[in-house]
């Protein structure tokens, strides 16, 4: 079993950036956690306690643990030392063989690129035995680091590409859960027509895209066996 820790800024970003991938996951009997570090405060819809339980039902419907983490609040989101040395110490605490992340590239929110960086360096720092700020809890080297959009669709081709048509209908009940944002905007509209479109470049019907952090390993050029189009 394979230990997978989600992390978003706000409530609702795992959920639409990433979700249909842990769907996947779960599936295939592996455990995840979601970390969030705010509760939307600064948001137009839904108040900051309703925006935590639509997060922690759809962690129930996702069958998954979900914690918050107090972060400063929505947009203020901060990329310092303590808040890397928080998020490592929570890497030592869950020990996840792979992590998901937002995307560090810019775009329209300012926190989504904050976190994206401090969880970047927080793996690093997690691994490290002489930071003094994580002693005594034990050294852990995760395998994997990856980033997820979360509505930014418009931009370079994912380094990973899976399948996800399976998953799609259990994934729009997850979003679903998030009303006080999806009665604002065409959210559910928005990430399906996005999954749409990277699934039709792969041969399949709906697609959710990663990024690495580092190269991806195999032993043979051979245990690639799936050709990037299939048509």
């Amino acid at each position: 079993m394979t230990q997978i820790l989600a992390i978003g800024p706000h409530p609702d970003d795992v959920e639409f950036g990433c979700a249909a991938v842990l769907l996947k996951e779960i599936k295939k009997g592996n455990r995840v956690k979601l970390l969030v570090l705010s509760r939307g405060e600064a948001g137009t819809g839904g108040t900051p306690e309703q925006r935590e339980q639509e997060s922690r039902e759809a962690a129930r419907m996702l069958g998954v643990e979900i914690e918050f983490f107090d972060f400063g609040g929505d947009c203020r989101i901060e990329y310092t030392l303590e808040n890397r040395l928080r998020i490592a110490a929570e890497i030592r605490n869950v020990k996840p063989a792979i992590i998901l992340a937002p995307s560090t590239s810019e775009n329209q929110h300012p926190d989504h690129v904050v976190v994206g960086k401090l969880t970047r360096d927080a793996a690093r720092l997690a691994r490290y035995g002489g930071v003094d700020a994580l002693k005594p809890a034990p050294i852990h080297k995760i395998a994997n680091l990856y980033f997820y959009n979360i509505t930014q669709h418009i931009g370079r081709m994912p380094d990973i590409v899976i399948d996800i048509s399976d998953v799609v209908e259990q994934w729009e009940a997850v979003m679903k859960c998030h009303g006080s944002q999806t009665s604002q905007k065409k959210y559910i509209e928005l990430q399906k027509t996005a999954a749409r479109l990277l699934g039709l470049t792969i041969g399949v019907e709906y697609a959710a895209g990663l990024f690495v952090n580092d190269p991806a390993r195999v032993s043979h050029l051979s245990d690639l066996t799936l050709s990037s189009r299939n048509f």
